[in-house]
């Protein structure tokens, strides 16, 4: 029975791997697109709710328009790399809200929010797009799906294969108590791992070029970022890698971002 067990689980695991578009890693997703997007619309409604929307207009306005920009030329790839399917998941929304804390996220699906704190370190429209495009390249890689795949392995180990087949609920529970944090930390996902984050630079970078942002822009935002921590540590950067490596890596990967970009 035990083997039966370790083989079903097996067979989960290896059919439920894919691939990240572009950089082309293997990830693990047990949760189906339909359940993340439901536990993804739930939160995000909460947290819209809680949060008063921002009353600065123009940059209101500008985070939409960086959004959209950043949104199409993703869809545009897409639609040219034979990945139709998963523009149906993509169901964008762009916000800005009246907080402090210097903060942006993108829920599973393309809800993504900036806080006005963030605002003095974007800067520029460019700066803008940094953040827009590492933030939305969490959601077209669905990290917080792998994220919430592995926490599913780990909780339920050898039970994973009934989880999974028969229980959805009891994943849609565990999803939304576990892969948002509601409360004192409104809006903010489940930290990603540094892999994530890295991926989440490499991607970004290049969905800003796509969409006619000059990549070098990456770097001159995250050197303002690293050059304002004094004092507190910022939300947006404490689940991050550390500046000095996140530039290098940055840097590394310019030359990538600079053959999608078109002024």
């Amino acid at each position: 029975m035990r083997k039966v067990i370790y083989l079903s689980i097996l067979i989960v695991i290896l059919s439920s791997c894919s691939s990240v578009l572009i950089t082309g890693r293997k990830q693990l997703l047990l949760v189906s697109n339909s359940e993340i997007l439901s536990m993804s619309a739930q939160s995000y409604k909460h947290f819209i709710d809680s949060v008063p929307a921002s009353k600065d207009v123009a940059n209101t306005q500008l985070v939409k328009k960086v959004g959209a920009n950043i949104a199409n030329a993703v869809v545009n790839y897409l639609k040219t790399n034979n990945m139709e399917s998963e523009i149906g998941n993509l169901v964008w929304e762009f916000n800005l809200v009246k907080d402090t804390s210097v903060n942006a996220f993108c829920m599973p699906g393309g809800k993504v929010v900036f806080f006005d704190g963030i605002l003095p370190l974007t800067q520029t429209e460019a700066g803008m797009a940094v953040v827009m495009g590492h933030e939305i390249a969490h959601a077209v890689a669905k990290h917080s799906n792998e994220r919430l795949s592995q926490q599913l392995l780990l909780q339920y180990g050898a039970a994973i294969t009934d989880v999974l087949l028969s229980n959805k609920s009891e994943i849609t529970r565990l999803g939304i108590s576990t892969l948002y944090g509601i409360g004192a930390q409104v809006g903010v996902i489940l930290p990603y791992s540094r892999k994530h984050e890295y991926e989440a630079d490499r991607l970004g970078v290049i969905f800003m070029a796509m969409a006619g942002y000059d990549p070098d822009e990456a770097i001159t935002f995250w050197e303002r970022m690293a050059a304002n921590k004094s004092g507190s540590v910022l939300e947006f950067m404490s689940t991050h890698p550390t500046d000095v490596k996140r530039i290098a890596k940055m840097k590394e990967v310019l030359a990538e971002a600079l053959l999608y970009y078109k002024k």
